[in-house]
């Protein structure tokens, strides 16, 4: 159902691709092959239309899981044989024949064993009395052979005893009035019960052919594969490289469609994968569908060797479990002596669970580095998409324990309101039955004693942090109860990025150091050459303007307002609690997504995280006059020239950063790899936290565009990673004091300069 929903997305992008003169590759997993030929035998290879895969499977999981009685058998004729079962049953013996439990059997002791052996011999002289036997009815003695015995309970009667008096039939044929009259009985319940499961029978069967009539008639959507090929012109259009036999292609009258096999009498079905890739190699087909399956060894590069140069589209409509899977589907179309780079597009839906595909792709390019994070710049970063991360293995954490009431939720759930309570308390109960039904939580119970009706249980240690089997489980759930959840995962993922990021202790990779102005101050020193190499360690030192002038912040709200891109809640505003006596003035701007607000702040320019309007209005009031607004924003901008947001009294002076807005970096460029113990060590003996993590940066300057990457090196971690390289410090012992004084000397003349 998700690769059906992009169809019309895949047709869309490869008829916009065509007409940019481009070609386009599709990569799938699943071809719907079994399901087909499913339908192709029941029905024949003539079909009214292409084979619906949902439909299928719900018709086969309907016909093999239906729960259906059994199936009632017919009475036997001989009432005879009816009445000796009814009556067979004896005290050892049930009535379906099972052994009953009888009492265990002991050795005989001498005194039983003597009484034994006389009654032996009083029955060896008593044989002659068994032909005299007493009559039920009349308690007189006859002869055994001329009374009659019922043929179900064995009685024994004279003839004449009975009313009226028998004459003309057989003992064995002959059955008392007691007997018949229960068999008649059991005949008729016997009757009624068979006509009850007979009419149960039916009406199960009746129910599961009405189930059956209206999955035939549900609007579900075709098999993927043969819906693209049939929508972007057939066969002779498009180049299919599957590993499929056979498939459907609709008549020439353009009414049903006709299983055909992919082969033909010239090309073999071993040979058809690469016929098809030369047809599109060549240009005669500018559409290639790629599977796993048939694409092993396929190269469809833009080769500069091949006809057809095109530069190629690769469309990914379902991606495999496996990122490593993912990246050699991606190789069909990316390798070397290409005429040009393929452009890629990853489509999944906006389903919660159907992100496990993303995340895992994204997880394997973050971890190749270059691709995604290296100079080249690939593409954006998928880190958006990388759930199963160390953050999102403690989000999953914190909302499991929330869901299941161990600690609080530290965000809103999705559609709920924390001024009612009532909505979170119904929000928490559906989606503990919702993670019940897929078996996160087990051994649930409907009531746990407190609060009956309420479903309980627990989640075992190894998926408290299992990312992947969350969002796998996450497809089973409805597309509501599933987007809501999952919403709830990212909000409190958000949540945990944010605060890491506000420690400064976000891992993100290589950070581009942005700042409005940027400049490389004096000649950057020589700290450590290698004696082998004869490479050296190079420390740069920055200065970084990142203020945002009135100016420039007016210009930018103006601008939006004459676009028509402002909302009412755009504008300029301040904050409603003082910090140290001072309030603090930002500009928010609705952002890409609605509710969520871009923050610019005159000290520290354009925030990295986007504000959520309620977070917005309690923090802050918007400032209706200009003036206002101005007189506090280009205070700010200069005190924030001076001193960080502390104050002046600040604990680590100069060597604060927190709100400043012209601040010193020290970058270590070069040769880093040899003395990366070292700074190990000596950032680990910092006494802040954030100072303690290596990050590396790319920072370029805004005059010269001079790029550097390296190891950022705070402040106040400066002296102490240099003290122990001697080499540069014999020639030049006292450069530690000396740039701690040039430093100081930098600041405070650049604060007057620009302030």
């Amino acid at each position: 159902m998700c690769m059906s929903a992009k169809v019309p997305t895949v047709v869309e992008l490869s008829k916009q691709a065509l007409a940019e003169n481009k070609c386009v590759v599709v990569g799938l997993q699943s071809t719907g092959e079994a399901r087909t030929e499913e339908a192709v035998t029941k029905h024949g290879p003539e079909l009214d239309d292409f084979v619906s895969g949902p439909r299928e499977l719900l018709l086969k999981f309907v016909e093999e899981n239906y729960p259906l009685p059994e199936k009632p058998e017919s009475l036997p004729e001989d009432v005879k044989k009816i009445s000796r079962k009814r009556h067979s049953t004896r005290h050892g013996v049930s009535f379906k024949g099972r052994v009953r439990k009888v009492t265990k059997w002991q050795p005989a002791s001498e005194e039983e064993s003597d009484d034994y052996s006389k009654s032996g011999s009083d029955h060896e002289s008593n044989e002659s009395d068994d032909e005299f036997q007493i009559c039920d009815m009349c308690s007189g003695e006859g002869d055994r052979k001329q009374m009659l015995r019922c043929s179900c309970c064995g009685k024994l009667v004279h003839p004449e005893c009975l009313d009226p008096p028998v004459i003309d039939i057989m003992s064995e044929e002959w059955t008392c009035s007691s007997c018949k009259q229960k068999t008649d009985e059991y005949l008729l319940a016997r009757q009624a019960y068979m006509k009850e499961l007979t009419k149960r029978y039916e009406g199960a069967v009746e129910r599961k052919m009405k189930i059956l009539e209206i999955t035939r008639s549900l609007d579900l959507p075709n098999n993927p594969l043969d819906d693209i090929i049939d929508q972007l012109g057939g066969p002779d259009s498009v180049a299919e490289i599957t590993g499929r036999r056979g498939m459907l292609v609709r008549a020439s009258c353009g009414k049903g469609v006709t299983y055909q096999a992919r082969n033909t009498k010239d090309i073999s079905l071993e040979m058809v994968n690469m016929h098809e890739k030369q047809l599109f190699m060549d240009g005669k087909k500018l559409i290639a569908i790629i599977s796993e399956a048939g694409s092993a060894g396929v190269s469809l590069q833009a080769d500069k060797r091949a006809i057809n140069q095109r530069r190629r589209v690769h469309l990914t409509l379902e991606l495999p479990w496996s990122a490593d899977r993912a990246i050699q589907q991606f190789g069909r179309t990316h390798r070397s002596n290409q005429a040009s780079a393929p452009e890629y597009r990853l489509l999944f839906t906006n389903l919660g669970g159907e992100r496990r595909f993303a995340s895992i792709v994204a997880k394997r390019l973050e971890s190749l580095g270059a691709l995604t994070q290296g100079d080249r710049r690939a593409g954006p970063s998928l880190s958006a998409y990388n759930y199963d991360s160390s953050y999102g293995k403690k989000a999953l954490m914190v909302m499991y324990k929330g869901i299941l009431e161990q600690e609080s939720l530290p965000v809103v759930p999705p559609g709920c309101s924390a001024k009612n309570p009532e909505t979170i308390a119904e929000f928490i109960c559906t989606a503990k039955a919702a993670l019940v039904s897929v078996g996160i939580v087990r051994d649930s119970l409907l009531g746990n004693g407190k609060e009956p009706g309420k479903p309980s249980g627990l989640i075992v240690d190894s998926d408290m942090h299992d990312v992947g089997r969350f969002l796998n489980r996450l497809l089973g759930l409805p597309p509501e109860i599933q987007n809501k959840v999952f919403a709830l995962f990212t909000s409190i993922l958000d949540l945990i990025i944010q605060n890491a990021r506000t420690e400064e202790n976000l891992d993100s990779g290589i950070v581009d150091i942005k700042a409005k102005i940027i400049e490389l101050q004096g000649k950057p020193k020589t700290v450590f050459v290698d004696q082998v190499s004869g490479a050296s360690t190079v420390l740069f030192t920055f200065t970084l303007d990142r203020g945002v002038t009135w100016e420039f912040a007016s210009t930018l709200l103006e601008e939006r307002r004459k676009g028509g891109f402002a909302s009412t809640n755009d504008g300029f505003y301040e904050s409603k609690r003082e910090w140290l006596g001072r309030s603090h003035f930002l500009l928010a701007c609705e952002g890409s997504i609605p509710g969520t607000f871009k923050i610019v702040r005159p000290a520290s320019g354009e925030a990295t995280r986007e504000m959520p309007l309620p977070e917005l209005k309690s923090k802050y009031k918007k400032i209706h006059s200009l003036e206002e607004a101005r007189d506090g924003w280009e205070d700010e901008y200069e005190v924030s020239s001076r001193q960080c947001m502390h104050g002046p009294k600040c604990k680590l002076g100069h060597y604060c950063t927190v709100g400043r807005r012209i601040q010193e970096l020290n970058v270590l460029g070069g040769l880093i790899l040899p003395i990366w113990t070292e700074i190990e060590k000596a950032l680990s003996k910092q006494a802040r936290q954030s100072y303690k993590r290596i990050r590396v940066v790319r920072i370029e300057t805004t005059t010269e565009n001079q790029r550097i990457v390296g190891l950022l090196i705070p402040n106040a971690a400066v002296e102490t990673v240099l003290q122990g390289w001697d080499l540069i410090w014999d020639k030049e012992p006292n450069l530690i004091w000396v740039w701690e004084e040039e430093t100081r000397n930098r600041m405070a003349k650049d604060g007057e300069n620009r302030a």
